[in-house]
């Protein structure tokens, strides 16, 4: 997994590469809360993302409950189709905003 941070519009954007597994998950997870506890809301570009396991399903339902728990918002942008299928078939799509 690569990864980059900016700042926009009071939020913080991760543009995230790679594969979201169980090798990289944990790694996921800390740069998800690290950015929350600059900013209640993030935007997490998954359009380089090719591979997403239960790993990257829970780092971002952690960072949902941390963002919400701030009064601020977790979305999601651009997942490719085989990535869309795993929001789907978790349930993130009925809970987690996905554009």
């Amino acid at each position: 997994m690569h990864y980059e941070v900016f700042q926009i519009d009071g939020a913080i954007q991760l543009n995230i590469e790679g594969k979201l597994d169980a090798t990289s998950g944990n790694a996921f997870q800390a740069l998800v809360l690290k950015s929350l506890s600059k900013c209640r809301n993030l935007v997490i570009d998954f359009e380089k993302v090719t591979y997403m396991s239960s790993a990257g399903v829970r780092a971002l339902v952690l960072g949902l409950k941390t963002a919400e728990s701030k009064g601020g918002s977790l979305t999601v942008l651009s997942p490719q189709p085989q990535v869309k299928e795993v929001f789907k078939y978790s349930g993130l799509e009925k809970i987690m905003e996905i554009k």
